[in-house]
């Protein structure tokens, strides 16, 4: 009786991670991404809808990708400090920026500021927003960009943090950012957060909707936003 049993037929070996093996990190290259061009949109009540894109922002740059955060209503309050935990990680990474177009204080909050200034600020971020899409259409982004280029030149990946909060006050018009969603190139990746409402004229639009839903958050106990994991 022969043995069949070919070396070539045994399954392959698990690659790491796994078997408490950790892979080694390896150098960031400018590189380009094979398979971008989805809209993503996190809503809801709970924590974590910036920290999940922020964490696919962080990710898309270990692999060489030229990603840029553009946040909306998030000037400051004095719950928090000036520099976020964020800005500093971003500013240690390549190939990841970000800018702040947000306002002190929060809209139709009784904080000390201005709900017209909100909306001059907000409107400033989306403008700016889509001339970032508009470059990116400008731009061959299935080619690798320079991981230190002004977001101006290209981008592969696009977080428009807290946009969908300026919609769903009426900053922003829900019709605007579907106009916005539209009007991306096909390999740009975009990332939309915000809001507590359901952003329904999203859903035909956008790949993945992901509602971060609240069943307990320590604010409700008068928990401050804290240093770490809130900034």
């Amino acid at each position: 009786m022969t043995d069949d049993t070919d070396s070539d037929d045994a399954p392959p070996e698990p690659t790491p991670p796994g078997r408490g093996v950790t892979p080694d990190a390896e150098s960031i290259e400018a590189s380009a991404p094979e398979a971008f061009g989805l809209v993503q949109a996190f809503w809801g009540d709970g924590k974590g809808k910036t920290t999940a894109a922020l964490g696919m922002a962080f990710r898309a740059a270990g692999h060489g990708y030229r990603v840029h955060v553009l946040q909306f209503m998030k000037g400051g309050a004095d719950s928090v400090e000036a520099t976020r935990g964020e800005y500093n990680a971003i500013a240690a990474v390549p190939g990841i920026s970000c800018e702040n177009t947000g306002h002190y204080g929060w809209h139709a909050m009784n904080d000390g500021s201005d709900d017209a200034d909100h909306a001059t600020e907000a409107r400033a971020g989306f403008e700016r927003a889509e001339a970032l899409v508009a470059a990116a259409g400008d731009t061959d982004l299935t080619e690798p960009l320079p991981l230190d280029g002004p977001a101006d030149d290209g981008i592969h990946m696009l977080v428009c943090d807290e946009l969908l909060y300026a919609a769903d006050r009426g900053l922003v018009s829900p019709a605007e950012v579907v106009e916005f969603v539209e009007s991306k190139p096909p390999n740009l990746e975009l990332v939309l957060t915000g809001s507590h409402t359901d952003p329904a004229y999203l859903h035909d639009h956008a790949d993945l909707v992901t509602n971060v839903r609240k069943e307990k958050h320590p604010i409700d106990a008068g928990q401050r936003a804290r240093k770490g994991t809130e900034f």
